[in-house]
């Protein structure tokens, strides 16, 4: 009886560690929330910074439709772009809109189009380009609670899902696009290898006004991006898709909106 629980203590002493370090490895697996998503901000940091130095570019199809409010199309358009991404920054080029050369009339109000949204960010105008590739900010997250609510596959490779909700009391106002802010919540995944954003989904919460709604509000908004890895530690925009409905002076609208990327390649040397 006691050799039979000495080969039983001996096998406890053998099988025990085993377990133990099988616990503190799941453990491991799976960071606190804050963890992951300071991970994910150090690595776009990275990116943004342009000390590493990969450049691709790539072909961008975007297409918008504009609904009236029966829901049919009133107003279709679709835009084809040449995409730079250069020392952390994102430059593109207008090539196509509805299968013709862009007129001066649509170069005009691209150009708007970038400022406008510079401004909304509170970024200044940079001819080298932005980082919308890159939007993860440490300010953008301090406005935020995030949790970690499981793993997923994003592209066959595993991520981490955080929900993520503003935070309460709300974050103050600086800029007009932090009150839109202050009203949206969602998923992000994050891959669990390299900590970047694989997918992200955002909702709108509750209306927002733009200027006192004396400009219009947004009532509506449901956006999805997804990323795509285009080689070690560098991930580029690769799908978007948009439904947006509010109000803008008088008039109802409702924009749907949809992006595809395709063609990614390093950037020759001589560009």
């Amino acid at each position: 009886m006691v050799f039979f629980s000495g080969r039983k203590l001996a096998l406890a002493s053998l099988v025990l560690p085993l377990f133990c370090g099988a616990v503190k490895l799941k453990a491991q697996a799976t960071p606190p929330a804050g963890e992951v998503i300071q991970k994910a901000v150090a690595c776009a940091q990275q990116a943004q910074s342009g000390t590493v130095k990969n450049d691709f570019t790539y072909t961008k199809v975007s297409m918008t439709e504009e609904l009236d409010s029966t829901g049919k199309v009133k107003e279709h358009s679709e835009k084809i772009y040449q995409v730079l991404f250069k020392s952390g920054l994102t430059r593109v080029k207008l090539l196509e809109v509805n299968g013709h050369p862009p007129a001066e009339t649509d170069l005009r109000k691209q150009s708007d189009n970038e400022l406008t949204v510079n401004r909304l960010l509170g970024q200044s105008k940079n001819n080298a380009g932005d980082n919308r590739e890159n939007f993860l900010t440490p300010e953008l997250v301090a406005r935020f609670d995030f949790q970690l609510v499981g793993q997923g596959a994003i592209n066959g490779r595993t991520a981490y899902r955080l929900s993520f909700q503003p935070k309460n009391p709300e974050p103050p106002i600086h800029r007009v696009v932090d009150k839109l802010l202050n009203r949206i919540s969602g998923t992000l995944w994050i891959d669990t290898e390299e900590f970047e954003v694989a997918r992200a989904e955002i909702q709108l919460g509750s209306e927002v006004d733009i200027l006192g709604g004396m400009v219009g509000c947004l009532k509506h908004l449901a956006y999805t991006m997804t990323r795509t890895r285009v080689m070690d530690g560098l991930w580029l925009n690769s799908f978007s898709s948009g439904d947006f409905e509010g109000r803008k002076l008088l008039e109802s609208m409702r924009i749907k909106t949809k992006s595809q990327s395709s063609n990614f390649r390093p950037l020759a040397l001589n560009s």
